[in-house]
């Protein structure tokens, strides 16, 4: 069990959900002391229990997704797994669920019936295109919320078709939106009256929501942002440089007294006077002419002639990092984002730190993703069940 002084404990969460924006979601419930019951087809689990590199046959990703979770095998076909579903329910603050709109009705889960057995449950709903309009019943992954968002036709180079950024970011930003959400409607539970409600998130509104100023821009001036590479349209200068030992610097500079510093420090005293050059409507028009200056000035250092022109001038830079950069970091280390633990062997390893950092009731992992079904007996029996009810619905296939 979670320690009594996180800020999470004594709310309980179930997820019904796969891969990565439900069980994401769920997981920073878990990691600030929410308990967490994960449900997972008897049928081999949650997928990402097989996603990228794998150690003896399970995902390292899933270690770190699914820690501090218990793990409890339902067969959902069957009316059985149902009932205990309910059961969860009528103990439970918050339901969190992936699937595309209309399974949890299938199922006999929907949202009439799981408010009734608990008014005050909070049910996190997260799916490609939300619980209406026209394309709810569509399949929607990450991916393509990314798409229809706005964010990948604004991602690349101009002369190229768009990227994606390498991880699942659609995913990953829904699951925050949703952790926002549920917290909100638990504050207001416990404020305005103890009812609890739906939190609808929608893939695609995720990523919208993060697009700045996409839309009045757009609706205003009928500006459309296109693929500008590595730049900032509008802020100048704020880009990638690559330096003579073929390393990549990002270079933040667009503050007005940063780029007076800025040039100072590079020996361009004629552009830090520059009146034109004093704000960023300036800079921007003569964007062009300042990269190439950039460019041609960190092309003749190595990176760490150029990272310690810029400290020392006090000018927000980094060098885009590896993850073999962020392992000798020191800032990450002093901040213990890498934190040792042992796989299932014994073996150590490293995972991720918690994020945020609450200085009085802080996250932390109790223990790694689990093994499927680990804890399907001890949250039976919780619930009332004896052994030989126990080993019936193991014989059947309903866990």
């Amino acid at each position: 069990m979670a320690p009594p002084d996180k800020p999470l404990a004594g709310v309980k969460v179930l997820e019904l959900g796969t891969l990565i924006a439900g069980p994401f979601a769920a997981r920073i419930c878990a990691e600030f002391g929410a308990e967490v019951i994960k449900i997972e087809s008897p049928d081999g689990g949650d997928p990402l229990r097989k996603w990228r590199k794998l150690y003896e046959g399970t995902s390292l990703w899933w270690f770190v997704q699914a820690r501090n979770k218990q793990s409890l095998t339902l067969n959902l076909k069957r009316p059985e797994a149902i009932e205990i579903v309910k059961k969860l329910v009528a103990e439970t603050d918050i339901v969190i669920e992936n699937f595309r709109p209309g399974v949890m009705e299938k199922l006999g889960l929907g949202w009439d019936v799981l408010s009734a057995i608990n008014p005050g449950l909070v049910m996190v709903r997260l799916s490609g295109f939300g619980q209406t309009g026209p394309y709810k019943d569509q399949p929607g992954f990450g991916a393509v919320g990314e798409s229809m968002g706005g964010l990948r036709y604004i991602t690349g180079f101009p002369d190229r078709p768009p990227v994606r950024t390498g991880i699942s970011i659609g995913d990953s930003i829904a699951a925050l939106w949703a952790v926002i959400g549920a917290l909100m409607a638990l504050r207001h539970r416990e404020v305005n009256g103890g009812k609890g409600q739906i939190v609808d998130v929608a893939l695609y509104e995720a990523i919208f929501a993060m697009m700045e100023s996409l839309i009045p821009e757009f609706d205003v001036m009928g500006f459309v942002r296109e693929r500008t590479g590595n730049i900032m349209p509008g802020i100048t200068p704020s880009s990638i440089h690559t330096t003579r030992d073929g390393k990549h610097i990002q270079i933040g500079a667009n503050g007005d007294a940063i780029f007076k510093r800025f040039m100072q420090a590079i020996g361009r005293h004629d552009l830090a006077d520059d009146p034109d050059l004093a704000d960023n409507t300036g800079r921007d028009q003569r964007r062009d002419e300042l990269y190439r200056l950039i460019d041609h000035w960190a092309a003749n250092l190595d990176e760490e002639q150029v990272l310690a022109v810029l400290s020392q001038a006090e000018v927000p830079a980094s060098r885009v990092y590896s993850v073999e950069d962020i392992f000798q970091d020191p800032q990450y280390l002093a901040r213990e984002m890498i934190q040792q633990a042992k796989l299932p062997d014994g073996k150590p390893f490293r995972i991720p730190g918690i994020v945020p950092k609450l200085s009085d009731t802080p996250g932390s992992t109790e223990w790694l993703g689990p093994k499927l079904g680990e804890h399907t007996e001890s949250i039976l029996i919780n619930l009332g069940m004896v052994s030989e009810q126990i080993r019936v619905l193991r014989t059947c296939g309903v866990i």
